[in-house]
C-alpha cells in the first residue's frame, strides 16, 4: 500500500479529476481498486446493481445493449482515460447497460458513497463531473439527430470520423489507422443499421479510396471526403 499512496499521475489522465490538487487526487486513489479483464470478458451486465464509478485505466470497453433477441447493440467504445457508468453516481440504481472489455484492460473502480461524499465537498470535481455528463448528453443527442436526419452513408461516414478521432493512429502516409479490431457487425451496430448495409456501404466507400481495410481495422484514406459526405 505504500507505493500505491503516491501513485497518482494516472489520475491525471482522467479529465474528471486531472484539475484537482494532489490531496484530492490521494483521497481518490485511496479509494480506487483496479481490476485485469482479458479481452472479451464482462466487465457488469445490464441490470446487476450498480457498484460503482468506473474509469479505463488502459485498454478499450465497449458499452452494449443486448436486444430480446441477444443482438449486441454498441453504443459507446471507451479508451484509456474514459469514465463510465457516471450516470449512477447520486442514485441507487442498477447498470443501465452492459460493459465488456475488447482488449485486456485495466479498469479502476471508485465506489459511489465514497466518490459522492468527494464531489459534495469539491465543488471542482462536481464542474467536471457535469461536464462530463452533458457530454455524454451531446453523444447522445447528436446520435439520436444521426439516426433520424442522416442516410446510412452520411451516418456510416460520422461514425469513421469519430473512431479515427478517439482511436486513430495518424500513419507516416498520413492516413489514419483505426486502432480496433471491429467486425462487420459490430460497425452496423454503430451505425444503427444491419451488416449486410453496413458491408455495402464500407465497399462503396472502399471503391471509392475514402477507405482501406487491414483484416478488421478499418484505414481512413481521404477524412476531408468522409466530411463532405456528412455535410
Amino acid at each position: 500500500m505504500g507505493e500505491k499512496g503516491t501513485d497518482i499521475q494516472y489520475l491525471r489522465n482522467i479529465p474528471v479529476f486531472c484539475s484537482l490538487p494532489e490531496e484530492q487526487l490521494l483521497q481518490i486513489h485511496k479509494n480506487t481498486n483496479e481490476k485485469m479483464y482479458r479481452k472479451g470478458t464482462v466487465i457488469f451486465i445490464e441490470g446487476d446493481p450498480g457498484k460503482g464509478f468506473h474509469y479505463v485505466k488502459s485498454g478499450k470497453v465497449k458499452i452494449v445493449r443486448i436486444t430480446d433477441d441477444g443482438r449486441e447493440h454498441i453504443i459507446k467504445i471507451m479508451g484509456a482515460g474514459e469514465i463510465f457508468a457516471e450516470v449512477l453516481l447520486f442514485n441507487n440504481r442498477p447498470y443501465p447497460a452492459t460493459a465488456i472489455s475488447v482488449d485486456d484492460s485495466c479498469i479502476g473502480l471508485i465506489n459511489n458513497l465514497d466518490l459522492e461524499k468527494l464531489i459534495l465537498s469539491n465543488n471542482e470535481m462536481a464542474l467536471q463531473l457535469i461536464k462530463a455528463l452533458s457530454q455524454r448528453l451531446l453523444y447522445a443527442q447528436q446520435k439520436i439527430k444521426n439516426l433520424a436526419l442522416n442516410d446510412v452513408t452520411a451516418r456510416t461516414a460520422e461514425v469513421l470520423l469519430r473512431l479515427s478521432s478517439e482511436h486513430g493512429q495518424v500513419k507516416a502516409n498520413g492516413q489514419v489507422e483505426v486502432n480496433l479490431e471491429l467486425s462487420r457487425q459490430d460497425l452496423a451496430s454503430l451505425v444503427g443499421t444491419t451488416r449486410e448495409t453496413v458491408t455495402r456501404t464500407l465497399s462503396a466507400l472502399k471503391k471509392d479510396k475514402v477507405i482501406d481495410f487491414a483484416g478488421q481495422k478499418v484505414i481512413i484514406i481521404d477524412s476531408a471526403a468522409l466530411n463532405r459526405i456528412i455535410s
